[in-house]
C-alpha cells in the first residue's frame, strides 16, 4: 500500500486523464476531486487481557450525487485516510459505472483483526459503528464488507444501528447473512463478475476462455470465487497465489480440492497439486489472463514488464499503479479496470439494498440473470466508449463514470 505515493493521488490521476478528454468544467472538476466527508473517530475498547486500546477509525463519503454512500469498511494494519478516501472515490466512480444510484463511501480501521478475539472484534465493530452512526443509514451511506471483514461483522453492525434507532434495519449494511435480510449470489458477485468481464473480454479479443491460461493474485473471496468459475467455463487456472506464497501447475490446479486446501490452512502455500511459485513470480507466469485480486499497488512500474498475459482483469481496488498501467497499453496488454471490473460486488449489494427495502427477495438464479445484464452492460458502454475515444478501458470507464456524475451535479445546480 505504501511505497509507490499517495494512493488517492493514483486516483487524482486516472480521473484527471478522463477529466481532459471530457473538456470537464472547471468548477465540476473541483468538486468531483474533493470528499463530501471525511469522518475520523477513536474507538476505544477493553480487551481481553483487561486492557483499553484506542482504535483509529475513518468513513469517507466521497460523492453522493447520485445516492448514499455506498462502500465497504476494512480492518487492516496498514489503513490511513488516504488510502480510505481513494478508495471512497474508486467506490464513486464504480456505481456510476455500473449505473447505480448510489454515491461513493469508504470506512476503515487501524486494528490486526488476525491478532484479535472474537469478541475484541465485536466490541471494536459496535464502537465503531456507534461513533459513525449519525452519518450512516438506508438514505445516506450503506457500508459493507470489505478486507478483513464478512458477514458477522456486518450482523454486528446492523443489530448496533437497529438498536440505536429502535427498530431493526435491514437496509443499513449489505453484504449481511441471508437470514438477516441478506441476498442470495452476493458471495459470489465480485467473482462472477470478474469471471464475465474475463469472457466478454476474451470474446472481444478473440480468443476462447475453454482452455485459456489463468494465474490469480490474492485467493480470498474474490479471487477463489473468480478462479472456480472461470474453471467452470473451461478455462485452466495454472498459478495462484496469497500472502504467504503460492501453487503452479501448468496442467491446471484442482480448484475445489485448492479452496478445500485454503479452507483449512488459511493459506494456498503448501498445496500438494502443484509445485510451490514465490508470491511474485505470479506477474511473470505465461498465461493469457491475470487476475490480480490481493490489495492497491501490487503491479507497478518495476514489475509491469514481467506481465506476459494478453489480458489482465482487476479483481482488486487499484492493484495496477498509472506508470503500470501505462506500461501495459503500450505493449498492448488489454486491461479491465477495477470499477468496472469488479462492479459485480456492489451491483449485487445495490439487489440486497433493493430487496432489503421492498421486504420481497429474489432467488439466486434472478440475482445472478440480473448481475449478468448489469456487467454486459457496463462492459459495452465501457468498450463503446474506449473505440469511440480511440482510449484504453481505464480511461474510457472514468469517461463513462464522470460524465454521469457531472451531468447529475449539472442537473441538480449547486446549493449555496
Amino acid at each position: 500500500m505504501a511505497g509507490h505515493g499517495s494512493v488517492f493521488g493514483a486516483m487524482l490521476q486516472e480521473f484527471e486523464g478522463a477529466a481532459r478528454i471530457l473538456n470537464l468544467d472547471q468548477g465540476i472538476w473541483k468538486m468531483l476531486t474533493h470528499p463530501r466527508r471525511q469522518i475520523v473517530v477513536s474507538c476505544p475498547v477493553q480487551m481481553d487481557n483487561g486492557e483499553i486500546e484506542v482504535f483509529t477509525g475513518y468513513r469517507v463519503q466521497y460523492n453522493i450525487t447520485l445516492g448514499p454512500a455506498k462502500g465497504g469498511i476494512r480492518y487492516h494494519p496498514g489503513v490511513t485516510l488516504d488510502e480510505v478516501s481513494a478508495l471512497a472515490a474508486w467506490m464513486t466512480w464504480k456505481c456510476a459505472v455500473a449505473q447505480l444510484p448510489f454515491g461513493g463511501g469508504k470506512g476503515g480501521v487501524i486494528c490486526d483483526p488476525t491478532k484479535m478475539s472474537r469478541r475484541e472484534l465485536e466490541a471494536l465493530t459496535r464502537r465503531y459503528t456507534a461513533e459513525i452512526i449519525d452519518a450512516i443509514g438506508p438514505d445516506k451511506d450503506v457500508p459493507a464488507p470489505d478486507v478483513n471483514t464478512n458477514e458477522q461483522i456486518m450482523a454486528w453492525f446492523s443489530d448496533t444501528y437497529s438498536m440505536h434507532v429502535g427498530h431493526t434495519s435491514t437496509a443499513v449494511v449489505t453484504g449481511k447473512p441471508v437470514e438477516m435480510g441478506g441476498s442470495l449470489g452476493r458471495r459470489e458477485a465480485t467473482g462472477r463478475g470478474v469471471m464475465i468481464s474475463a469472457r466478454e473480454s476474451a470474446r472481444y479479443l478473440g480468443f476462447a476462455l475453454k482452455g485459456a491460461t489463468v494465474a490469480v493474485q490474492g485467493f480470498g473471496n474474490v479471487g477463489a470465487i473468480a478462479a472456480q468459475l472461470l474453471a467452470e467455463e473451461g478455462a485452466l487456472i495454472v498459478g495462484v497465489t496469497d500472502w504467504q506464497g503460492g501453487v503452479y501447475n501448468a496442467a491446471g490446479l484442482d480448484i475445489p480440492a485448492l479452496q478445500a486446501h485454503v479452507a483449512r490452512h488459511k493459506t494456498v502455500a503448501g498445496f500438494t497439486g502443484g509445485e510451490a511459485l514465490a508470491a511474485a513470480d505470479i506477474f511473470g507466469l505465461p498465461v493469457d489472463i491475470l487476475i490480480p485480486a490481493a490489495l492497491e499497488n501490487q503491479i507497478t512500474d518495476t514489475n509491469a514488464g514481467q506481465v506476459k498475459a494478453r489480458l489482465v482483469i482487476e479483481g482488486a481496488n487499484g492493484p495496477t499503479t498509472p506508470a503500470a498501467h501505462q506500461a501495459l497499453h503500450a505493449r498492448g496488454v488489454f486491461v479491465v479496470p477495477d470499477i468496472l471490473a469488479n462492479a459485480g460486488g456492489v451491483s449485487v449489494s445495490y439487489f440486497e439494498w433493493v430487496q432489503d427495502r421492498h421486504g420481497y427477495f429474489w432467488s439466486e438464479r434472478e440475482v445472478n440473470e440480473r448481475l449478468e445484464t448489469k456487467m454486459v452492460q457496463a462492459f459495452d458502454a465501457v468498450l463503446k466508449t474506449a473505440q469511440h475515444y480511440n482510449v484504453d478501458m481505464r480511461t474510457a470507464a472514468y469517461i463513462v463514470a464522470i460524465n454521469r456524475v457531472a451531468t447529475v451535479t449539472r442537473m441538480r445546480g449547486m446549493y449555496a
